[in-house]
């Protein structure tokens, strides 16, 4: 069961994990949302503000990201295998651990991500923003 949390720390909505598989969240807030350990293969979060959100060890392979804003988001172990990622915010994410083999991040910000033991093999990084990146 994922619990999906508001700024307040209060439940907003409860849904089996393994049911978000290709959802369509596009344009969606999830600001500070805690979406640890959830299945998002293949979600459209084109758009999204994920803003602070904790997205811990969640499977996002193959998942549309682009222009979405994750601007110090908690990705730790998380697997963005394929992901589409261009042109994201991803300003002092924390990306440590993260599996992004063959991820598009083409003209992303990542200003002061840390990329610790994060798997880049066959990344897209043209015209990405690399200031400060932690490795």
């Amino acid at each position: 069961m994922l619990d999906i949390r508001g700024l307040d720390g209060e439940i907003m909505l409860e849904i089996p994990s393994d049911t978000l598989a290709g959802v369509f969240l596009a344009g969606v807030n999830l600001e500070y949302a805690d979406l640890t350990g959830a299945w998002l293969r293949g979600a459209n979060l084109t758009g999204a503000s994920l803003r602070g959100a904790r997205l811990h060890g969640v499977n996002l392979r193959g998942a549309n990201l682009e222009s979405a804003n994750l601007e110090s988001a908690n990705l730790e172990s998380a697997n963005l295998e394929s992901a589409n990622l261009e042109s994201a915010n991803l300003e002092s994410a924390n990306l440590t651990g993260a599996n992004l083999k063959g991820a598009n991040l083409k003209g992303a910000n990542l200003t002061g991500a840390n990329l610790h033991y994060t798997n880049l093999e066959g990344v897209n990084l043209e015209g990405a923003n690399l200031e400060r990146v932690r490795t």
